[in-house]
């Protein structure tokens, strides 16, 4: 079965394969004629955790390729509010759609969901753990930003310990040459550490920052990502706001710099970033048709 649970699924090869056909799709006279390719197929779009991006992106990557969408937004409008488990709802999802897009809060639902599934799951985000797609989108956009990923310098920035994109990012990333990415959070949020040896046993030059002033002159890419406060256990101390980035402080950045972030944003960015030349975190949120899109039809096994 062609699922997509963790980065890990992937080679390098096939990340840049599926880059590659993202690509392809995301030309102009594209957009309006792709809808013959998954004619007749039918996305499941299982969310029990909040989204924009991730669920608006799978939905209308779906739709511009002609599928069919059924699907829920919240857990609370799902049977699991009555009790049923995640197990039975994927039995009874995979009888209405051709594949599964999921997203749940906890941690391995969609290893859970993969082996109980006879149709392709995608993980849109499990807990704190990971979130494939999104690390296939950034990839992209880093790609189209500076032609290669080989060779980057990285700052990694804000809620390390409950990001899963920068868990994902990190795992690709290491599978790429000569990555070095820098550290930036509150010790409290910090990276978990399995994913630090990770990281380090495949060759990334892994640093810390206490500041991001002191990492901003020093590497191509920020990634900045938001505090998750709804993943704190209770009397968690507030660190919000911490680190946040405005535009004099990309004064010292190369012209050549690019800032993303998976969004939402809340107060991490200031909005006066976003007229800079080296935000990207709005088209990289565009990006999400044209990869997830890629995505679709290679767990279809369907060639554009």
């Amino acid at each position: 079965m062609n699922h997509l649970v963790t980065i890990g699924d992937l080679s390098r090869d096939r990340i840049e394969g599926l880059l590659d056909l993202a690509a392809e799709l995301d030309q102009p006279e594209k957009k309006h004629a792709l809808s013959h390719l998954l004619r007749g197929y039918v996305v499941a779009t299982m969310f029990f955790e909040a989204s924009t991006r991730t669920r608006l992106s799978f939905e209308s990557a779906a739709l511009r390729l002609g599928a069919g969408v059924v699907g829920f937004a919240e857990a609370d409008t799902t049977s699991t509010k009555k009790g049923e488990t995640l197990e039975d709802t994927v039995r009874m999802c995979m009888a209405y759609g051709d594949v599964l897009v999921l997203r749940h809060p906890e941690i391995g639902s969609a290893a859970r969901a993969a082996k109980v599934a006879s149709v392709p799951v995608v993980n849109g985000g499990d807990g704190a753990n990971e979130h494939p797609t999104q690390t296939l989108v950034d990839l992209y956009t880093i790609r189209k930003a500076f032609g290669k990923v080989d060779g980057l310098r990285i700052a990694f920035v804000g809620d390390l310990l409950y990001g899963r994109t920068v868990h994902s990012l990190l795992a690709a990333l290491a599978k790429y040459t000569n990555i070095t990415a820098t550290l930036v959070g509150p010790k409290s949020l910090a990276l978990p550490e399995s994913h630090r040896r990770h990281a380090t046993l495949h060759g990334i030059d892994l640093r810390d920052a206490d500041r991001l002033e002191d990492a901003i002159p020093e590497v191509d890419l920020v990634y900045m990502t938001r505090i998750q406060k709804e993943r704190f256990p209770p009397g968690a101390a507030d660190v919000g706001g911490s680190y946040r980035l405005d535009a004099k402080m990309l004064g010292a950045a190369k012209k050549e710099l690019r800032v993303l972030h998976p969004l939402p944003r809340v107060d991490e960015i200031a909005t006066d970033v976003d007229a800079t030349p080296h935000a990207l975190y709005f088209p990289q949120a565009a990006n999400g048709v044209p990869v997830r899109q890629a995505v679709l039809l290679s767990v279809l096994g369907v060639k554009p």
